[in-house]
This record gives C-alpha cells, sequence and structure tokens, in this order.
C-alpha cells in the first residue's frame, strides 16, 4: 500500500518577520527557494515563517547562537538543494557562522570550538537524503 502522508519535521524556531543579512558568498546569480534568496552581491533574504533546528549536537541554543544558526541552517539548505556549491560556500557559511556567534557576544573559545564542530560534522548535513542514498 503506498503512503499517503509523511511525517512532518518538527523544528525548534520560526521567524516571525522577514530577515535580511549581508554575507560574504557571492552566487553569480540569484538563487534560492520559497523561503531563500541569496543575490549576487552577498544580500541573504529569508522570508517570515522560515523554520530551523537552532543549534545542533551538545551545543545549547544561547542566545549568541540563535541568529547565527539561522543563517547557517538557511546557507546550508541552499547547498543541500543544489543551488548552491559546497565548495567553497560550505566553509564561508562556517565561518560566517562563527563571526555571527562572536558579534552576538559568544566567547572566543566557545564560537571557535562551534566553528570546528561545523568543520568537522557539518559535511553530513550539506547531502540531500537522495544523494546521500546514492553515495552509500
Amino acid at each position: 500500500m503506498p503512503a499517503f502522508y509523511r511525517r512532518r519535521r518538527t523544528y525548534k524556531y520560526t521567524l516571525d518577520t522577514p530577515y535580511q543579512l549581508l554575507t560574504p558568498l557571492r552566487p553569480l546569480e540569484a538563487v534560492g527557494n520559497g523561503f531563500l534568496r541569496l543575490h549576487p552581491d552577498g544580500t541573504l533574504a529569508i522570508a517570515a515563517h522560515y523554520s530551523w533546528d537552532g543549534a545542533s549536537g551538545p551545543m545549547p541554543d544561547l542566545p549568541s547562537i540563535v541568529r547565527g544558526s539561522l543563517v547557517h541552517d538557511a546557507l546550508y539548505q541552499l547547498i543541500r538543494e543544489g543551488a548552491l556549491a559546497a565548495k567553497p560556500h560550505r566553509r564561508e557559511a562556517d565561518q560566517l557562522l562563527r563571526s555571527l556567534c562572536l558579534a552576538d557576544g559568544m566567547s572566543y573559545l566557545l564560537a571557535q570550538w562551534v566553528y570546528l564542530c561545523v568543520r568537522v560534522f557539518g559535511g553530513l548535513f550539506v547531502r540531500s537524503p537522495q544523494r546521500a542514498l546514492r553515495n552509500t
């Protein structure tokens, strides 16, 4: 019997209002989907009602990581969807996460730990489920 439903993933956070940030990522043309748009000048536009998970792994959702996790999750989603190439954009997204954490008051040592964790484990989260299955 074919499945007539699918389990929806639940998220910790949902944006109440649109959010924009100038990033160092510069695609040749605007890329995105219904919730995300990255423009050639580096502006990342995230629509209201976009949902994300917050910090991953053992990292608690400190106030100093919430904005960084929003931007990082959005950029990783664009990579997973094939709108951005993983090289060099994954490293740039990871560096931006660290910069945003520092700007939002995280200590240097903790921000460096966050950066190292996404460098080591982040590659697992930029592959789409379909691509991951093909690679096994």
